[in-house]
């Protein structure tokens, strides 16, 4: 286990922002990271938790604890049965599980971070999403000082979130069980629109998985949503604000400002969510209230490729990013009556 001081926190982070940590100890097996977390514990020392640094906006000042880096590493593959390490990098574990002739995750590709927060999130895209695949997570209780393995049923999985995003200081995740599908190297049904559309196919064919995944990272990169150094569109946390989900009363008074501002005919992005509830899109309400791709002069920007990605264009601070978040969320409310939810975690601060 290795141990630093006064430890930079921003290269561990895709925003690369962010203040150092009073400590930080880099864990490379489930042992290491029950031992660090009940250090933690015991001395009373805030806890701060890392894995890809994907989901983390963290503070200017940094962070005045311990901060704990999963560097797990491990594929387990019986037939279908799929077991991977929190540390494990995600977007490579997808690539071995199309490799290995499996269906079930493969247009999750190219999400940044590693795999133990895939539960947290309840990670989807292009119509998939983890919780369609998830069996069980392996995870240290902080409560009870045990590890436990909760079901899927326990994990209560809904639109990115999950019990250990109700309970953010109880679960540390040690491991996540999926069950994939054999399909003869065929991918799941299709079920994103645009997914279909670039693969020439309808909703709900098979594609080999192998073309399934190359296609969404092209999406994908298309977007600004794959890490690449080079480019400042992907110094970023991916979508930054949630699609809003809205009862029916309040999805009336959306659509209500909506044709006021934009013209009668105006029809938003609409998606069922459940009984009496609506989910819209964030993207659209970004760019509809005026903030377009690249809005911005300063250091933090929206993506020029993606509205919903805020991005740092290599001279950022965390309150310059937290400043631009800020503009998006009042400016949208302003034009349409709808409050975004910011996406990533943030530590010592807030939106």
């Amino acid at each position: 286990m290795q141990e630093l001081h006064d430890a930079p926190l921003a290269p561990l982070t895709t925003f690369r922002l962010g203040g150092p940590a009073t400590r930080l100890v880099t864990a490379t097996t489930d042992a290491e990271v029950v031992e660090a977390v009940r250090a933690a514990d015991e001395s009373g020392t805030p806890l701060l938790v890392i894995g890809g640094g994907s989901n983390l906006v963290i503070g200017d000042r940094g962070f005045e604890g311990t901060a704990l880096r999963i560097a797990t590493t491990g594929f387990h593959l019986d037939g279908t049965r799929l077991e991977l390490a929190a540390g494990e990098n995600w977007s490579d574990a997808v690539a071995r599980s199309v490799e290995a002739g499996l269906a079930g995750i493969e247009c999750l590709a190219g999400i940044p971070g590693s795999a133990g927060a895939t539960p947290i999130q309840n990670v989807g895209a292009y119509g998939q999403e983890v919780c369609d695949t998830i069996t069980e997570v392996v995870a240290y209780d902080r409560t009870t000082g045990e590890t436990v393995t909760l079901t899927a049923a326990e994990c209560a999985f809904r639109y990115r979130n999950s019990t250990f995003k109700d309970q953010p200081d109880r679960y540390v995740v040690l491991r996540v069980r999926f069950a994939l599908e054999d399909a003869g190297g065929l991918s799941a049904p299709i079920k994103y629109p645009e997914t279909a559309r670039a693969l020439g196919v309808e909703a709900g064919d098979r594609v080999p998985a192998a073309r399934a995944r190359e296609t969404v990272l092209r999406l994908r990169a298309g977007k600004g949503m794959v890490l690449d150094p080079a480019d400042h569109d992907t110094w970023s946390a991916g979508s930054f604000f949630h699609n809003p989900i809205l009862s029916d009363e309040a999805y009336a008074a959306f659509l209500a400002r909506v044709r006021d501002r934009l013209g009668a005919g105006t029809a938003p992005p609409a998606y069922p969510a459940g009984e009496g509830r609506t989910k819209t899109s964030a993207a659209w309400l970004i760019d509809k209230a005026g903030f377009t791709k690249g809005y911005g002069t300063g250091p933090a920007r929206i993506s020029t490729k993606h509205t919903l990605a805020l991005t740092n264009r290599g001279q950022a601070t965390t309150e310059d990013l937290l400043a631009l978040a800020r503009e998006v969320v009042a400016g949208v409310h302003a034009a349409f009556g709808v409050t975004l939810v910011n996406e990533p975690v943030t530590v010592g601060v807030s939106i």
